[in-house]
C-alpha cells in the first residue's frame, strides 16, 4: 500500500518561508512523477510544482522563482520549499505521486496559511 505524508505547513506572516516534505513509503519512488498541490479558498485544485524522475521540473506561473520542489530519491521524500509567501498561497497542500503504470496516490495534505 501506496501512503504519502506530507509535513511542514503552518502559519507564516507575508514575505515568510515555509519548507513542506512528503514522505512516500513505496519501493517504486525514484520512477514516480512527483508533484504538490494546492487548494485555495473557493478555487479550484491547482498543480503547484512538479518534478518526474530525471529531476525535470514545473511549476505554476504565480509561484516560479518563489516555490522549488526537488526530491530525495534515497530518503523517498518530495519536498516544496516556498519563499516570499504571499496571502494568495494560503490553501491545503497534497502531495501526488504518479506511476506511468497506472493510477497515481495522494496525500491527505498540509495547511499553509499566509497571514499577518
Amino acid at each position: 500500500q501506496v501512503q504519502l505524508v506530507e509535513s511542514g505547513g503552518g502559519l507564516v506572516p507575508p514575505g515568510g518561508s515555509l519548507n513542506l516534505s512528503c514522505e512516500v513509503t513505496s519501493p517504486m519512488f525514484s520512477q514516480y512523477v512527483l508533484g504538490w498541490y494546492r487548494q485555495r479558498p473557493g478555487k479550484q485544485r491547482e498543480l503547484v510544482g512538479a518534478i518526474d524522475s530525471r529531476d525535470a521540473t514545473n511549476y505554476e506561473a504565480s509561484v516560479r522563482g518563489r516555490f522549488t520542489i526537488s526530491r530525495d530519491n534515497a530518503k523517498n521524500v518530495v519536498y516544496l520549499r516556498m519563499n516570499n509567501l504571499k496571502p494568495e498561497d494560503t490553501g491545503l497542500y497534497r502531495c501526488n505521486a504518479a506511476p506511468s503504470w497506472g493510477p497515481s496516490y495522494w496525500g491527505r495534505g498540509t495547511q499553509v496559511t499566509v497571514s499577518s
